[in-house]
């Protein structure tokens, strides 16, 4: 099994309801996201996928929260943006967007600051 990690940062505002603690207020973060995909084979080329595939596909999905305040995007009016839901919005957006057969999202983390990250890890790595 082979695995690939793209490192990327967004920065945007949001507020955590229900929480109790300062997290209540309006705040940002500078987001940090490492992204993994994984597969068995590799192409005729000796690699799993190209870098820059997976990274114009991240690309898309971080001009979509970059600089936003996350509270009044449509995904989130369901859920709040918090890092755990934010690294799951990330994963699933970026699984859509792969049309590579056999190359699957493994996980996804959201580091909110240098010592705090969630990561949503896809079950059965696919």
């Amino acid at each position: 099994m082979y695995e690939l990690k793209v490192l990327t940062r967004f920065a945007a505002a949001h507020r955590l309801t229900m929480v109790g603690t300062k997290c209540e207020n309006l705040h940002g973060h500078n987001w940090k996201i490492e992204v993994r995909v994984m597969g068995e084979k590799l192409d005729e080329a000796g690699v799993l996928v190209d870098f820059g595939v997976i990274k114009k596909y991240v690309a898309q999905i971080m001009s979509s929260l970059d600089h936003k305040y996350l509270n009044e995007l449509e995904y989130f009016q369901q859920c709040q943006p918090s890092s755990e839901n934010i690294a799951y919005l990330i994963a699933t957006a970026l699984q859509e967007k792969i049309d590579t057969p056999g190359i699957t999202v493994s996980r996804v983390s959201a580091w909110e600051s240098d010592d705090a990250a969630a990561t949503y890890i896809i079950p059965n790595g696919a």
